[in-house]
């Protein structure tokens, strides 16, 4: 595996998803460093490469878009794997700030992969992120729980980041949650001074486990394609996720198994407010979210989509 993810950089990545020692699934291991490896994951590896702006672009804010490059990759770098065992996944949503971004992207794997996918329709082949999630539970542990003590209404874990459109909607949805008072806990990293927040988390289990109800409010909505991990957290905490995003949750778990908020405006609010009045919904919803969380650890876990990826091109 490969990634330009900043400090992915641990030998064990995603061997919590799965319940065999050392990254083992099925007839596959999946390691960051393997001296000879039959295939190549490139998760979200970006070729795209943009230079420093210039003074006078910064006072313009003219873009620097068109003076990209693209990294070139050894056979060293790909670690001798040939193009068709090579898979490019790209996970970042088609938002309009980086589409110029992802379709180079897609644009130079060609030269190095056999499969390339990504969440969007202008991916050489369009389709769903297969399932990562940012628990530090064990697979073990996911699998065989019994549902946890539920004594909260409903928590958000989000973030402070603004550098898109979308990103700054959602804190502006945050921002009118907290401004009439609605009982939504909030955690997360580098939020506004103005927000109430319960702090950070190091394991985004302790922020949902408790609560019935979790706000999932995906950064883009506007394709049939894109679902993130922050629907997959929600249901493994056993929480009846809240969901702003697109269609593509509803083909990919069973009907009952989560909420849609309507929009993220006042009429989100509303809905937010009746629904988290009582637990009824979440005791509703029970049985469907456990199903949810099977098809997501067994299904459509990324370890799974490759282990069925490898059985193909073995034949």
């Amino acid at each position: 595996m490969i990634t330009s993810y900043q400090g992915l950089t641990q030998g064990d990545w995603l061997w919590k998803q799965t319940p065999q020692p050392f990254g083992v699934w099925k007839n596959i291991q999946l390691l960051k460093n393997a001296p000879n490896p039959d295939f190549l994951v490139m998760y979200q590896y970006d070729f795209w490469v943009a230079p420093p702006k210039r003074s006078w672009q910064k006072i313009l804010g003219q873009s620097r878009s068109q003076e990209a490059s693209c990294k070139q990759l050894t056979t060293a770098d790909l670690k001798g794997v040939p193009k068709d065992r090579a898979i490019y996944l790209q996970r970042e949503p088609p938002l309009e700030e980086i589409v110029h971004k992802n379709t180079a992207n897609y644009e130079a794997a060609k030269a190095y992969c056999g499969y390339i996918s990504g969440p969007d329709d202008f991916a050489p082949t369009p389709d769903y992120m297969p399932a990562i999630w940012y628990l530090n539970n064990s697979f073990r542990e996911l699998t065989e729980m019994s549902v946890p003590e539920k004594i909260n209404r409903c928590s958000w874990i989000t973030s402070g980041i603004n550098r898109t459109a979308n990103h700054r909607k959602r804190l502006a949805f945050l921002e009118q949650i907290q401004q009439v008072g609605l009982e939504v806990d909030l955690y997360g990293r580098n939020l506004p001074q103005t927000a109430q927040t319960m702090g950070e988390l190091d394991n985004k289990w302790f922020g949902m486990a408790p609560y019935y109800y979790n706000l999932s409010i995906e950064n883009y909505a506007d394709n049939d394609w894109y679902v993130s991990e922050k629907l997959w957290d929600s249901l493994l905490s056993w929480c009846l996720p809240i969901y702003y995003g697109g269609p593509a949750a509803d083909r990919l778990l069973p009907p009952g198994s989560f909420l849609r908020l309507p929009s993220l405006d006042e009429k989100g609010v509303a809905y937010i407010r009746e629904v988290t009045a009582t637990p009824d919904a979440w005791y509703a919803a029970k049985e469907a979210i456990a199903e949810a969380r099977q098809i997501i650890l067994h299904k459509l876990n990324l370890l799974n989509w490759l282990s069925e990826f490898a059985e193909k091109a073995e034949g």
